[in-house]
């Protein structure tokens, strides 16, 4: 045993060790708690790695914000664990209960590691502090406890996931009563709830007093979005779809089976929930390889259209045949599939009074499409905890695959409701001998060139995600790629529509549009290229895409360059 002197003061060290032997006793989970007692031993045995890994696992309680709370499984306040989740359960009850005695929070999970504990606990917290809980009957994608929010009249919803996040991560998202996430200050206020819950111990659970919701809630929500499509379109289209290991599957043929269409193929080895996502190296189908499988099966099975949903199936990509590309198949970018389906409900006509919208980082497309079809727009900061509160909102996107294309329905993104859409429109254009493709021409030939690309700097350390904001601050670009930058706007001062947010945005004579901003979900730092190209009525639209794609690889290359880490 170690002895101090009487006028000897604890070292930092030693506060750490207190402070993990405090939280390992508050810890309710017998796993993360003997994982904690071995760190602490090890650490206490002058191992430097135990040590570090004890200090990065009490840098603060994990972040509750618009995102809810998202990071890698583990002991420790600085992980998810269910003593962290306990505590934001707490916290989010605290918070509604400053507006009803009783409130009423809808649960809904994934598949992931320890998801179901979370959803349980948080059940247990809202129930002993006399509301009302209500959990999803299995784990379900994402946008049906968006769904359930606004049908059951809900208080508020938890959906217990990490989205796209690697296996090791879990989350949890916070809806609000009108069906949206969450928005500053409510994060903050709830975060500040988080803060004075005291122990685990504290926090009073029940055993027992929940609601587990049947099937109907399912049905309901299929009933509401199948509806997106028209009934008297054409449904000869053949889907191979993929989960990704996630919780879509299911849901996604009940979908498709109740909107008249043909049964989608399954990717062999990616229907069934897996925790471990054994056949991708990242569960996200923007991802380079997440979608190998999908695409080798397509190469045999010969379908019309792939459609991969992320792991809670809030996402959707889509990829198209295209024999210009090595192995005959071609993913879509976001921005593509935003403007496919923007086409499509406008050419079905908007009603008086709707609006579209996309994130500031999604495509100037949608607004060009807009403003010709004389339909109102809005640009939106990054996120649908943004788009979903555009007023009158008809559809809204962002480049990050998601889309909504039912905000009556569903106020959040939907994978499902957006692979129903694209669908239908390809079954339409296929009765005319028409493809995707030949859209996106279209627009193109009308509208320019509208080329996007996006690269993502990963860092170890979130701090230096602040060092390479700081040094773009302090030495703004006035010139890229040869082009002179003609507008360098720090989007954390706001530009008098938007809310302020930390990223930056440089517009260069040759109209090519970057931003650069920290991801919300990610320790990654993401920036966006968007190059628009006329075209000559007179000339091939391929020379016209060339020169944008040659102009984007230019202005990538300086961006990797201004963005590297030492």
């Amino acid at each position: 045993m170690e002895h101090r002197g009487r006028h000897s003061t604890p070292s930092p060290v030693d506060d750490l060790r207190q402070a993990a032997h405090e939280w390992a006793v508050d810890d309710p989970d017998p796993q993360t708690r003997a994982e904690l007692e071995a760190v602490i031993t090890a650490a206490e045995g002058g191992d430097p790695a135990a040590v570090a890994d004890l200090t990065d696992r009490f840098t603060g309680l994990l972040q509750f914000g618009t995102a809810g709370l998202r990071g890698a499984l583990g002991a420790g306040p600085n992980r998810m664990n269910r003593a962290v989740v306990i505590r934001a359960a707490a916290g989010l009850v605290a918070h509604l209960r400053q507006g009803t005695e009783t409130p009423f929070v809808v649960i809904g999970r994934d598949a992931r590691y320890k998801s179901d504990a979370f959803a349980i606990d948080t059940a247990a917290v809202v129930t002993a502090a006399g509301g009302r809980a209500a959990l999803l009957p299995e784990p379900l994608p994402t946008p049906v406890l968006a769904f359930a929010i606004r049908h059951l009249g809900a208080d508020a919803g938890v959906m217990v996931t990490a989205s796209h996040n690697p296996p090791q991560d879990n989350g949890y998202k916070v809806y609000l009563g009108d069906g949206s996430q969450i928005v500053p200050p409510v994060d903050e206020q709830i975060a500040d709830r988080i803060t004075r819950v005291e122990s685990v111990a504290s926090v009073a659970r029940a055993e027992s007093g929940w609601e587990v919701l049947g099937d109907e809630i399912v049905e309901a929500y299929l009933t509401a979005i199948t509806a997106v499509v028209a009934p008297d379109t054409p449904r000869d289209v053949r889907i191979l779809h993929t989960s990704l290991h996630g919780v879509g599957d299911v849901t996604v043929q009940r979908a498709f089976a109740r909107a008249g269409f043909p049964e989608p193929r399954r990717v062999p080895g990616q229907a069934e929930p897996d925790p471990d996502f054994p056949t991708v190296n990242f569960p996200n189908p923007e991802e380079d390889g997440a979608l190998d499988l999908a695409l080798a099966a397509a190469r045999e099975a010969s379908p019309d259209l792939v459609i991969a949903n992320d792991p809670d199936a809030d996402r959707c990509a889509v990829a198209v045949p295209d024999a210009q590309v090595d192995g005959g198949w071609r993913l879509l970018r976001g921005d593509e599939l935003g403007a496919l389906l923007a086409s499509h409900l406008i050419m079905r006509g908007v009603p008086e009074g709707r609006r579209m919208a996309n994130s500031i980082v999604s495509s100037r497309l949608l607004a060009a499409m807009c403003e010709l079809a004389g339909v109102p727009h809005e640009e939106t900061l990054t996120g649908f905890k943004w788009i979903a509160r555009v007023p009158d909102l008809h559809y809204g996107y962002e480049e990050a695959l998601g889309y909504c294309v039912a905000p009556d329905l569903v106020k959040d993104k939907d994978g499902i409701s957006a692979a129903l859409l694209i669908a239908e429109l390809t079954a339409v254009l296929k009765a005319e001998g028409r493809s995707l493709q030949s859209v996106l021409d279209d627009l193109h030939t009308r509208l320019g060139v509208h080329a996007t690309d996006a690269l993502s700097v990963r860092v170890s350390d979130l701090t230096d995600l602040g060092v390479l904001m700081d040094r773009l601050r302090a030495a703004p670009p006035v010139e890229l790629a040869g082009s002179p930058v003609t507008d360098a706007d720090d989007l954390s001062l706001g530009d008098g529509r938007l809310p302020p947010t930390d990223g930056l945005r440089y517009l260069l004579a040759d109209a090519t549009r970057i931003i650069v901003r920290p991801s919300g979900t990610e320790p990654k730092l993401k920036v966006y290229l968007e190059a628009i190209e006329p075209v000559d009525r007179h000339e091939d639209l391929a020379a016209a895409r060339e020169r944008a794609a040659a102009r984007l690889a230019a202005v990538r290359a300086a961006m990797e360059r201004l963005t590297a880490l030492p």
